[in-house]
């Protein structure tokens, strides 16, 4: 693993990163849910000068089978976007980052990490901003009409989306982050008057649903891939 910034932050101090994992051939690694089997990767900052936040980014996972159970994630290499905020955009920064992932081959291994960054040493190395933009590129995009989930009834117990996908529909899948005391199942894929439907099995919420934010998701299929966020069910 390693991580690598842009070096230079912008005027509001916003700074993009991005942390490398490079597996070896027959590895995975877990999405930001992995589901019922799996460690989701974590970023603790508390260690680090002039950082206030970090939020971690995600591309399209894919859903494996490992005969155990089902969980989201990559069995390739993969950089996850980092977008730091710094407390003063001009301040001396340095980013103390505690990396906690799973890998598995046949079993899963917990992996941790310290890496340290000091971005105004080399705020100029082109191959780390490229690294970045990388990183920022495989991102699916915004979830937009034609592409997207929205919410399709449901009740306590269950999360039900609509899915409108470009390409086959039978190739199209669902992902949902778990947060905010919300615990997810594997999603169930049905039609409902021509429409593709997704039942998500509630696992686990809170006694009443926070009164800002949402969940995460991404929408997969033949054309590509996208991400949003659905209002707490």
């Amino acid at each position: 693993m390693r991580l690598v910034t842009t070096g230079r932050p912008d005027a509001q101090g916003r700074l993009q990163g991005a942390l490398d994992i490079e597996l070896k051939p027959g590895w995975k690694t877990y999405w930001r849910d992995p589901g019922d089997n799996g460690v989701p990767p974590q970023l603790g900052i508390d260690g680090s000068t002039n950082v206030t936040r970090a939020e971690m980014s995600f591309p399209a996972p894919r859903r494996h089978d490992d005969g155990y159970g089902q969980w989201a994630g990559y069995d390739h290499s993969v950089s996850l976007p980092i977008l730091f905020t710094l407390a003063a955009p001009q301040g001396q920064t340095k980013i103390d980052a505690r990396i906690f992932i799973g890998i598995c081959e046949t079993i899963c291994i917990p992996v941790q990490a310290k890496l340290e960054v000091d971005p105004g040493t080399d705020p100029d190395n082109g191959a780390d901003a490229q690294a970045v933009e990388a990183a920022l590129a495989a991102l699916p995009p915004e979830a937009h009409p034609g592409f997207r989930a929205v919410p399709g009834g449901g009740n306590h117990e269950t999360l039900v989306v609509q899915a409108d996908v470009p390409g086959d529909p039978g190739a199209a899948d669902f992902f949902i982050a778990g947060a905010d005391d919300y615990m997810f199942g594997a999603p169930v894929r049905s039609e409902r008057a021509g429409k593709l439907i997704f039942s998500v099995p509630i696992l686990d919420r809170p006694s009443t649903p926070p009164a800002n934010g949402g969940l995460h998701y991404t929408l997969t299929s033949s054309g590509g891939a996208v991400r949003g966020v659905l209002p707490y069910p």
